[in-house]
C-alpha cells in the first residue's frame, strides 16, 4: 500500500509529501481504534439464573478481605468460558474458585468487581433470572424493574489464585463423609488468636486413615474416617475458616480430592452434577499439641446414656448458669445422673436423667454446660457413652470408635 502511495505521489513538494503521510497515519490510527473499540465491547454478557448466582456469591463473600488496604482482594473475578461462570476470590490467605453452569453465556469474557456489593444486587432482585454485561471499566446488572452499574478494577489487578491438579492429589475423599469429620471437629478449635497452633483443624492421614483433631485447650475433639491414596503419611493444620467455607461448599454426594504441598492445601469439590469448587489456604504454622496424650487411657467407669435426654437436661440446666457460675454439676449415683446448676441472685435448677452402666461409688464432676451440648449436636447418633474416673480428671463423650471428645472439669467451688 505504501510503496503505491510513492509511485502516485510524483513530483509532490516535500511539504505535501509529508501532509499525506499524516494523513494516512492518522486514518490508520482511527481504524485501530475503531478495532479497538470492537474488542471492548465483546466483553463477558450472561444471564445468570439468581438462586444459583446469590448461593455462589454467598460462599464467595466468604473469602474476601473484609478490611485491606489492596481493593482486589474485597473483589470477586468473574470469567464467562465454555458455557459456564466462575467466579474467584481470595483474601491472600484463603482462596476460593466456582464455577455455576445454571447460566446463558452469551459472550465470553471477565471482570473484577466488589464482591460484597454484587452479592447484595444479586440477592435484592426478585426476578428468576439476572442479566450481568461488562465493559472495560464496569459490571452492568439488569432485572426485569431495575439496572445496576457497579464500578470495577482492571483485570490486571486480580490477585493470582491457586490451580488444582487433578492427575496428582495426595488422597481423595466421599464428600458426604469428610463433612461428617468437618462436623464433630471445627466446633472445637479455638478463637483465641494468641494462641496460633491451635487456631486451626489438625489433618492426620496415615495411610488410608484420615484424622481430624481440634482444640482450645479445655476440650478436644476427634474423628476418624477413611480414605483413598497410597503417598507418605501427612500431618497438617488448616486454617478454621478454611475448614468453615470448605464444609459449606460440600453436599451429601461428590468427592473431595486433597493436596499439600509447600505450605499450602488445595481441596477440589466435584459434585457429581458438572458443578466444582476449587479451595486453598495457607496451613498454619507451629506445632499441634501431642493429642493422643491428652485423650485419656485408664477411666474406669462408662455410662451410656440418651443424648436426646441428657441434651434436654443439660440445656436446662444451663439456664440457672451465669458468668460467674458457668459450671453445671454431674451426680452420676446408680441408675440416674442427677445434673444441678446454682446461680447466685437467680435461682436453682435440678434434672434428673436416667443412665445404664454405673456401677461405682457416687461421683460428682463439674462440667462447662456449652462444652457438652456443642459436643451432643453432632454425634449423631441415639445413645452416647461418657467415661469417667474422679471428679478432676477429664471426662470422655464417645460414640463407636470414629469420635471420642475429651472435656476438662471445672471446679464448682
Amino acid at each position: 500500500m505504501l510503496g503505491r502511495l510513492f509511485e502516485s505521489l510524483g513530483t509532490l513538494t516535500t511539504v505535501g509529501v509529508v501532509w499525506i503521510m499524516n494523513c494516512f497515519f492518522v486514518d490508520q490510527l482511527g481504524e485501530g481504534i475503531r478495532e479497538m473499540t470492537v474488542k471492548q465491547a465483546t466483553n463477558l454478557k450472561a444471564i445468570c439464573e439468581r438462586d444459583a448466582l446469590v448461593e455462589a456469591m454467598s460462599l464467595v463473600t466468604g473469602v474476601v478481605a473484609t478490611r485491606t488496604p489492596t481493593p482486589a482482594l474485597q473483589c470477586v473475578r468473574i470469567t464467562g468460558q465454555d458455557s459456564r461462570l466462575k467466579l474467584a476470590a481470595t483474601d491472600a490467605e484463603v482462596s476460593l474458585t466456582l464455577t455455576i453452569d445454571r447460566v446463558d453465556l452469551q459472550q465470553d469474557g471477565d471482570t473484577l468487581v466488589p464482591a460484597d456489593k454484587f452479592s447484595q444486587i444479586a440477592k435484592s432482585c426478585d426476578d428468576q433470572t439476572i442479566t450481568i454485561a461488562s465493559d472495560s471499566e464496569s459490571l452492568l446488572i439488569r432485572s426485569s424493574d431495575s439496572r445496576f452499574k457497579v464500578f470495577g478494577f482492571p483485570i490486571t489487578e486480580s490477585p493470582e489464585i491457586p490451580t488444582f491438579d487433578h492427575d496428582d492429589p495426595d488422597f481423595t475423599i466421599d464428600a458426604s463423609q469428610f463433612c461428617g469429620l468437618m462436623e464433630r471437629t471445627v466446633f472445637a478449635a479455638a478463637s483465641d488468636h494468641s494462641r496460633y497452633a491451635i487456631n486451626g483443624v489438625l489433618l492426620d492421614r496415615t495411610g488410608k486413615t484420615l484424622r481430624l483433631v481440634a482444640t482450645n485447650g479445655h476440650r478436644l475433639a476427634l474423628a476418624s474416617g477413611t480414605c483413598d491414596g497410597d503417598k507418605e503419611n501427612q500431618q497438617c493444620i488448616v486454617p478454621t475458616k478454611a475448614m468453615v467455607l470448605l464444609r459449606r461448599l460440600l453436599h451429601d454426594e461428590g468427592v473431595v480430592s486433597v493436596k499439600v504441598d509447600n505450605g499450602r492445601i488445595v481441596f477440589h469439590v466435584d459434585d457429581g452434577a458438572n458443578n466444582a469448587a476449587t479451595l486453598s489456604s495457607n496451613l498454619v504454622e507451629g506445632t499441634f499439641p501431642p493429642f493422643e496424650d491428652v485423650i485419656p487411657k485408664d477411666l474406669d467407669q462408662k455410662v451410656t446414656i440418651s443424648t436426646d435426654a441428657l441434651t434436654r437436661a443439660v440445656r436446662r440446666a444451663h439456664l440457672m448458669t451465669n458468668e460467674e457460675s458457668r459450671g453445671i454439676r454431674l451426680v452420676f449415683d446408680g441408675d440416674k445422673l442427677v445434673i444441678t446448676s446454682r446461680a447466685p441472685e437467680t435461682g436453682e435448677a435440678e434434672i434428673e436423667v436416667p443412665i445404664q452402666g454405673f456401677s461405682g461409688e457416687r461421683m460428682e464432676i463439674g462440667f462447662n454446660p456449652v462444652y457438652i451440648i456443642d459436643a451432643l449436636k453432632v454425634v449423631g447418633v441415639d445413645e452416647i457413652v461418657m467415661e469417667l474416673k474422679r471428679s478432676d480428671k477429664p471426662g470422655l463423650i464417645k460414640c463407636g470408635n470414629n469420635f471420642t471428645y475429651v472435656i476438662m472439669p471445672v471446679s464448682l467451688q
